[in-house]
């Protein structure tokens, strides 16, 4: 095993702070490794880092990831219990105008105006919070898993507060479990978490680090199920025959066709000096650059046996593209957003990009922002009572007609359902400090929707006939 020294990427005398992202393993305790998904390395180097549609649908995930902005925001616990019982608070998508007005409502109430700032400027030195959140992405879909580790300093007055985020290499990073772990116990059965490179190894405590996964419904008593279930396991094979695919193409363009062997049509065989000289020639041949030197001549009738297949024959395309439609299926990816022209057509690829945010990036967005507001943002003082919040909705994808909405919101104001505050809200325009723009008028007049109903003439009778 080798040892690594301490590392010196950040050091505070004072508090006496140690960055462990750097730091070796001398010896540890507990029930060893678990042994689910030991090729993880698999989904990197064959996946992320050799095929190209893994790559393009990893990358178009994690760079929309890490367009999303995202706040801390204030919550007004007056509209609290209002927010939690909304339905539509939690349906975000796929609402009509009318119910998206009134979740732009609930969500504007539930909420104050002023925002904070996020406690980190970056979250570590060497990243900036786009850059984490989309290789924390890159990991999720990749992998399955993210671990975060938080440095904090452990003594002094800021004990245990993180002054730095490190996403740790989710290949490369395996569970601990506790000496003799008992599964039925409402304690955590891990004891801490190893990051593992060719024979070093690191050690990060359990309550340093912040697991995110997906869900697994691998069981055993090793633990499997402990660790997030990467998407590209169930697509292994179709990432392996898309790789060879490519392989078999680039080989058959390399030899110039299918190979084969030259033989005598004779009845006499070409003896092995014969042979060796029509090699030798043909060796020539293809080296040289004249238009003459692709011309021989034989004395004896020659014929050609292959012996593999055209890539016409193997058709590799055809498998490539099946290959990729599976691999986009595991990955919550539309297929032709990959420049795939079969049935992408201007009027439907926004519908694929926005069934893709909502099927595939809203839910890990959901998955970062609930582990960030139940455990590391409680960790910072000064942010009690804040909620941490990616906004998909501000995406351009994500934008409702401007004239549905506007179609819908002028009755609503005209009958008095919304006041003009709450039209500027649905309209994402900033709240008016103008009194006159909270009160619910009618179309008849710019009077109040009291003063509309009470000072209405009362009808005339009918006068019988």
């Amino acid at each position: 095993m080798a040892i690594l020294k301490p590392s010196t990427w950040f050091s505070n005398k004072q508090n006496q702070t140690i960055n462990k992202y750097n730091q070796a393993l001398f010896s540890w305790l507990g029930g060893g490794y678990t042994s689910y998904d030991t090729n993880n390395n698999n989904y990197i180097d064959k996946g992320y880092n050799y095929n190209p549609v893994v790559y393009s649908v990893i990358n178009q995930r994690s760079k929309k990831v890490g367009s999303v902005p995202f706040y801390i925001k204030i919550i007004d616990n007056k509209y609290q219990k209002s927010k939690r019982d909304s339905l539509l608070y939690a349906t975000k998508f796929d609402l009509t105008p009318q119910q998206e007005v009134k979740r732009l409502i609930l969500e504007s109430k539930a909420f104050k105006e002023d925002y904070k700032e996020m406690p980190l400027e970056r979250p570590n030195p060497l990243q900036t919070w786009m850059e984490f959140f989309e290789l924390a992405e890159t990991f999720l879909a990749s992998i399955g898993n993210v671990y975060i580790y938080l440095q904090s300093p452990n003594l002094g007055i800021n004990k245990d507060t993180p002054i730095a985020w490190y996403l740790l290499p989710s290949h490369l990073t395996q569970i601990v479990l506790k000496k003799n772990v008992n599964f039925q116990s409402k304690e955590s059965p891990i004891d801490s978490y190893i990051l593992t490179e060719g024979n070093q190894f690191i050690e990060f405590k359990f309550n340093e680090v912040v697991h995110i996964k997906y869900s697994n419904p691998n069981y055993d008593t090793l633990g499997s199920h402990l660790y997030g279930q990467s998407p590209l396991r169930a697509a292994l094979r179709n990432m392996q025959s898309s790789n060879e695919a490519i392989d078999l193409n680039n080989k058959a363009l390399k030899s110039g066709g299918a190979f084969g062997l030259i033989h005598s049509k004779g009845n006499s065989p070409l003896t092995t000096d014969q042979a060796t000289q029509l090699k030798d020639r043909l060796t020539e041949m293809d080296s040289g650059t004249g238009r003459l030197d692709k011309i021989a001549g034989v004395s004896a009738e020659i014929g050609f046996t292959r012996l593999s297949l055209t890539t016409d024959e193997l058709k590799p395309f055809d498998y490539l593209s099946f290959d990729e439609k599976q691999i986009c299926n595991v990955l919550g990816w539309s297929d032709k957003l990959l420049n795939n022209d079969d049935g992408a057509k201007y009027d439907n690829v926004n519908q694929f990009r926005k069934k893709v945010i909502t099927d595939t990036i809203q839910p890990d967005l959901n998955l970062i922002q609930q582990a960030i507001n139940s455990i590391i943002l409680p960790k910072y003082k000064g942010y009690e009572g804040s909620c941490f919040e990616f906004d998909v909705t501000d995406l351009p994808e994500m934008q409702q007609d401007i004239v549905a909405m506007m179609a819908w919101l002028k009755p609503a104001i005209d009958i008095g359902l919304i006041n003009r505050n709450e039209g500027r809200v649905a309209m994402r325009y900033p709240i008016s400090q103008d009194k006159n723009m909270d009160i619910y008028t009618v179309a008849s007049d710019i009077i109040t929707l009291d003063q509309a109903i009470h000072d209405m003439p009362l009808l005339e009778p009918k006068q019988p006939m």
